[in-house]
């Protein structure tokens, strides 16, 4: 079986490519913006843009039967824009599309994210697939995976014959993460919002591989919430890594994040008040009973091994208070 991968140099795309050129029984092509720092042995490389014409021909030369589609802005850089994280994320994925439909590309496994539920006060305790997306204009990253998912129920409409495999992902823990949230966590003290307990899911980073891989050869398609049994809110949260919790008013945490954003003290406005306090819940049933993979760690367990590789790493030794 052919497998490309986009986004391949990425944090979940390196990890993705390593697994299936170590389980064999694959042909795995490679493709990013920029060639790995550290290729592996077999692995067929391609250098190119995702929003270039150059997609098209390389998909069109390597014949894949299955896309895995990484590729996405995660964590802005200092200097990125939304227009360019538009063009990445939204016309990115519609070029890919468009080069798998024109060159008969049977499947297709694509990287969404729970955030592309949106973080709504009106969000219900536990979201399952069957909920609607509604990813804020506001946050780029849930605004993004919004547009792409409503352009993958037209693919589904209109070019049935690309089978879809889309992974609503929760948040990714690893030995070696770090992004947003985690830069939350490791803070002397945790932000929190009052009267909000602010919730989180976490999955693995090798469950998120191992869905990924499972996806690829199961005759499954659909949408599946990825995500470990559990949840842990933000005090429990702050428990575990022996830190207290700065708990402040909801208007209070607006007004001065909108104050140091105008300042360019933060890259962060108003609107990560709600990214706070309205954390989309996965329900991970699905996943589990008809995608038929069921993550290893819980939100808890995930938890766990990224603190105490954080405290190892830091020299604060991994024993939680």
């Amino acid at each position: 079986m052919r497998v490309l991968v986009t986004g391949s140099s990425g944090y979940l795309g390196g990890q993705v490519v390593a697994k299936l050129a170590a389980r064999g029984g694959f042909v795995v092509i490679a493709l990013d913006v920029r060639a790995p720092a550290h290729p592996l042995p077999g692995v067929i490389l391609e250098t190119a843009d995702i929003r270039g014409q150059a997609v098209d021909a390389i998909v069109a030369r390597q014949r894949p039967d299955v896309v895995v589609h990484l590729a996405s802005i995660v964590t802005p850089g200092k200097n990125s824009s939304r227009e360019f994280e538009y063009s990445v994320d939204v016309d990115g994925t519609r070029n890919l599309l468009q080069a798998c439909v024109r060159h008969g590309v049977r499947r297709i496994i694509v990287s969404s994210s729970g955030a592309a539920y949106g973080y709504h006060a009106d969000n219900p305790e536990w979201l399952t697939e069957s909920d609607p997306v509604r990813g804020n204009r506001s946050f780029a990253y849930a605004w993004h995976k919004r547009l792409v998912e409503e352009m993958l129920a037209e693919y589904r409409q209109q070019q049935p014959q690309l089978e879809q495999v889309v992974l609503r992902i929760g948040t990714i823990l690893g030995a070696t993460t770090h992004n947003q949230i985690t830069a939350l966590f490791e803070k002397p003290r945790l932000i929190a919002v009052r009267g909000a307990s602010s919730p989180f899911v976490f999955i693995h980073d090798h469950d998120v591989v191992g869905a990924i891989v499972h996806g690829i050869s199961s005759p499954v398609t659909g949408i599946f919430n990825v995500a470990g049994d559990g949840k842990l809110n933000i005090d429990e949260i702050a428990a575990r890594m022996g830190k207290r919790c700065l708990v402040l008013p909801a208007g209070l945490l607006f007004a001065a994040l909108w104050l140091l954003k105008r300042l360019h003290l933060t890259q962060y406005g108003p609107e990560q008040l709600d990214f706070l306090r309205y954390r989309p819940v996965l329900d991970n049933r699905r996943l589990k009973q008809e995608f038929g993979y069921v993550p290893k760690r819980t939100s808890a367990e995930a938890f766990e091994l990224w603190r105490t590789a954080h405290a190892a790493s830091a020299g604060l030794g991994a024993t939680a208070p």
